[in-house]
């Protein structure tokens, strides 16, 4: 309670999209920029997120035009510091950890967080509904997708939001670390997608883009 009034209630999903970076493979360009479709690839993952309601929609990287105007943008400190920066200065933006600066006060902190690469041209907010109901059935820190491989696909998965910031604030030096590093000391619910066309699939290369653009 503040000043008298009860604070407004959680909300159910929030979403931190990591959008820094260049793609070597792709001749230097901004990749989360970069059209599938006729659409940029953040632009999909934005509206994915959208579809299942994530509120507030936070993109860790530069400026860009054309954000809707409610997208709050941040950087992560250092720049360049590397995904478990990045997902530090998101969860910041949401009120929920010190690091790397001050917190957000201005609402009640959300009960889920999707972490979310931002070259994912095939997420889905279906997709998204599944890792929440994975979180939420299974009692767990969070959830993540597989690959037909086995390999978790790090940044395509949802959390309990005070889990993952617990993590992080544990990790301490958040510059250079590993995300992989970051998760093993959480209770992590693998999901597999047993369907066509993945919702984890990230677009490195060339062909990458020219297999999505064809609709394979």
């Amino acid at each position: 309670m503040r000043d008298g009034h009860l604070d407004p209630a959680p909300a159910r999903l929030a979403a931190v999209i990591l959008a820094g970076g260049r793609a070597r493979r792709l001749g230097g360009r901004d990749k989360p920029m970069v059209a599938v479709g006729g659409v940029p690839m953040l632009h999909r993952v934005l509206a994915a997120v959208t579809e299942v309601g994530a509120a507030p929609r936070v993109v860790v990287g530069p400026g860009r035009e054309g954000l809707p105007g409610d997208v709050r943008v941040v950087r992560e400190e250092p720049a360049g510091g590397g995904p478990v920066a990045a997902a530090a200065a998101g969860l910041a933006e949401l009120g929920v950890l010190a690091r790397p600066v001050p917190p957000r006060r201005d609402r009640a902190a959300p009960r889920l967080v999707a972490l979310l690469a931002a070259d994912l041209p095939l997420l889905t907010g279906e997709s998204l509904e599944v890792l929440v109901r994975a979180v939420d059935e299974g009692g767990v820190d969070g959830a993540m997708f597989l690959d037909g491989e086995g390999r978790r696909q790090l940044l395509c998965g949802v959390w309990r939001t005070p889990a993952l910031a617990e993590a992080i604030a544990r990790h301490g030096v958040v510059e250079g670390a590993s995300l992989r590093a970051l998760f093993a000391g959480l209770d992590v619910r693998e999901v597999l997608w047993e369907r066509p066309r993945p919702p984890y699939f990230d677009c490195d290369t060339e062909e990458d883009l020219r297999r999505m653009s064809a609709g394979e």
